[in-house]
């Protein structure tokens, strides 16, 4: 296999990372157009986005029994991931306009995400495993812009045809996990990981230290995806009550991406400052914002979108952090186990979390609905302020 100097591995990986979690949100980016060529019901928007989560918490869950990862070159399980999950992604287009072929292939699609994602941060962190906050942001970045780029796609081709935006992040996918497998090796920090044993998930949340690292990670969790997937729902709304045409998969392509900017500052700052007290300050920031979110809608446009923009710089900022929290604080023999399930437990609380969001459009006006995320925030800084006050060696 041919690979590069070490100095090139990061933006290969970056890049790939970008490429594989392209898929993530492709469901979400075309799902306005094919809830009216299908007739889909109204809340399908809840349900695209649980089954895509779902196939990653059992994905991660599946990696994790297998030990997939540790004993096969990881670079060889990225791309065999990446291709896989392109091909389940564009499926959809076979699917007839069956509601349930979606879900299925969402579903599908989100246990190939558990080998591209989860993945990727382990061979950055074997190859950077002294800057491990420095590189997660980075490659949460290039998570966020995976998340964001079918968003993009939506904007220029799909508001007539949605099917490039499958065939296109798929597509990307595979370049991506190709650079992978020709371009990134095994770290030197690669060590193989104790096998998963149910018995360890209970044990690693005896050190309490890890404990408040992954309380903290499970708050931000609540609020992050469930505030991305029903952005274009706060900006429809919100551009139907001023009269504006807004285009929707643009802006939600800008708020979402600006989060990359919040990944890489913030891993640039936790060098000086320390990942607890960068993930604190993020998650301080979008819990202040869901407070106030209800008022954001009788502001001019101008105010409403910069403000959404910052929550989307805020809201992901902490995500690197609070993982490279979670690496330093778990329990050195059970570390593989550790992150697994802090992983596992975060992705699921997004479930619960968009599906009472989806609930609560029934009960509530379309204001308060990002108000209900400040649960999320609360729970998570008093974790981690549990954990600025009480430090422990790394």
């Amino acid at each position: 296999m041919t690979k590069t100097t070490s100095k090139h591995i990061l933006p290969v990986i970056v890049f790939a990372q970008f490429a594989g979690t392209s898929l993530w949100f492709a469901g979400n980016a075309i799902l306005p157009q094919i809830q009216e060529s299908w007739s889909l019901p109204k809340d399908s928007i809840a349900q695209v986005t649980s089954s895509v989560m779902l196939g990653f918490i059992c994905g991660t869950l599946l990696f994790a029994l297998t030990s997939l990862a540790d004993r096969f070159n990881a670079s060889k399980v990225f791309f065999v991931s990446a291709l896989l999950g392109g091909i389940l992604n564009s499926a959809v287009l076979l699917a007839g306009e069956s509601f349930m072929a979606l879900l299925i292939f969402r579903f599908l699609t989100g246990i190939c995400i558990a080998g591209i994602y989860p993945v990727g941060m382990k061979i950055a962190s074997d190859w950077f495993d002294g800057r491990l906050g420095k590189a997660l942001g980075y490659l949460v970045g290039a998570l966020v812009m995976g998340s964001a780029f079918p968003h993009l796609l939506n904007h220029f081709g799909a508001g007539y045809d949605w099917r490039p935006v499958l065939l296109g992040t798929s597509g990307i996918a595979l370049v991506g996990g190709t650079l992978m497998y020709f371009f990134v090796g095994d770290g030197p920090a690669r060590v193989k990981s104790a096998a998963f044993s149910p018995k360890d998930a209970f044990r690693v949340f005896k050190k309490k230290e890890f404990r408040y690292a992954a309380f903290g990670y499970f708050g931000h969790m609540w609020e992050l995806y469930t505030l991305w997937a029903f952005l274009p729902v706060v900006l429809a709304h919100y551009a139907k009550s001023q009269g504006i045409n807004l285009p929707i998969s643009l802006w939600t392509f800008i708020i979402m991406s600006l989060g990359m900017v919040g990944c890489v500052s913030g891993g640039m700052v936790s060098i000086r400052k320390g990942s607890a007290k960068v993930a604190f300050a993020f998650l301080l920031t979008s819990g202040v914002l869901c407070l106030f979110s209800p008022l954001f809608y009788s502001l001019p446009p101008i105010a409403f979108l910069a403000l959404l923009c910052f929550w989307g710089f805020a809201v992901i900022g902490d995500s690197a952090q609070f993982s490279s929290l979670n690496a330093q604080k778990a329990p050195v023999e059970l570390k593989g186990t550790a992150l697994t399930i802090a992983v596992s437990i975060g992705f699921l609380l997004t479930i619960p979390s968009i599906q009472l969001l989806q609930l609560l459009t029934n009960h509530l006006s379309v204001e308060w609905l990002l108000f209900t995320l400040i649960v999320g925030p609360i729970f998570g800084l008093v974790s981690t302020r549990k954990l600025i006050n009480n430090p422990s060696p790394d």
